[in-house]
């Protein structure tokens, strides 16, 4: 499972960097704690579906492209 955490977040901050987004500017965006994201990106916190969806909306695109990890390839699953 971690495995699948570290690729998430992984997918998560290339998005973010596509976008030019901060940190910062993505959690606001997306109504979370910077620390929380943070953690979402280096595969340590496992975010809800809530959360999930909130980035997603913030990213501008569609849940199911959060999960495309076929760029982020996961050590292990």
């Amino acid at each position: 499972m971690k495995a699948y955490q570290q690729a998430f977040g992984l997918r998560i901050r290339q998005l973010r960097d596509q976008q030019g987004y901060t940190q910062e500017e993505l959690a606001h965006r997306a109504g979370i704690h910077v620390t929380y994201l943070s953690g979402i990106e280096r595969g340590v916190r496992n975010p809800s579906l809530k959360s999930i969806r909130a980035l997603a909306r913030a990213l501008g695109v569609r849940v199911g492209k959060l999960f495309a990890f076929e760029s982020c390839s996961p050590q292990s699953a």
